[in-house]
């Protein structure tokens, strides 16, 4: 980061954009995750859900499920474990590589995404998708998708 140039600070419309940005993403996050605490479950247990629930026999190596989730291995592995206490998930050790494990979906925990996506999908149009309307969707994707390719570009440099 160049730090010996003067900052190009924000203009009005730039401050008000960004600002709005971190409001709606802070406040979204926390409403969709007070409407998983019903089930017993947090944002990321969900997410770890959907992920294992849309692959290829509902199980992931640990390491392609941290790159998925944006978790370190650690972070994931505590995850990993509370969630197998639960029953939704379970390791297993890979057979072609010794040292790697799979993240693999119980059938409670199947179960459990099956109740749950219908309300959480509820919840993100309710808080959402649908306050906005259908002509900004495509902006909104168009506007952001820069954003996500760069930072994950950038992704675990400096």
């Amino acid at each position: 980061m160049d730090t010996d140039k003067e900052p190009r600070w924000l203009s009005e419309e730039e401050q008000h954009a960004w600002r709005v940005h971190l409001d709606v993403n802070r406040l979204l996050m926390y409403q969709l995750e007070r409407d998983l605490q019903p089930f017993g479950l947090t944002l990321n247990d969900y997410e770890i859900l959907v992920n294992l629930s849309e692959s290829d026999g509902r199980r992931m190596r640990m390491s392609d499920l941290a790159a998925a989730t944006r978790q370190s291995k650690s972070r994931l592995s505590h995850q990993i474990t509370r969630m197998e206490k639960a029953g939704l998930v379970r390791r297993e050790n890979c057979e072609s590589d010794k040292r790697g494990l799979f993240a693999v979906l119980t059938d409670r925990g199947w179960r459990t995404m099956s109740e749950v996506a219908p309300h959480h999908v509820a919840s993100v149009r309710r808080h959402f998708i649908d306050l906005l309307p259908p002509e900004a969707l495509g902006g909104l994707h168009k506007a952001l998708t820069p954003v996500a390719e760069h930072l994950r570009s950038v992704r675990g440099r400096g």
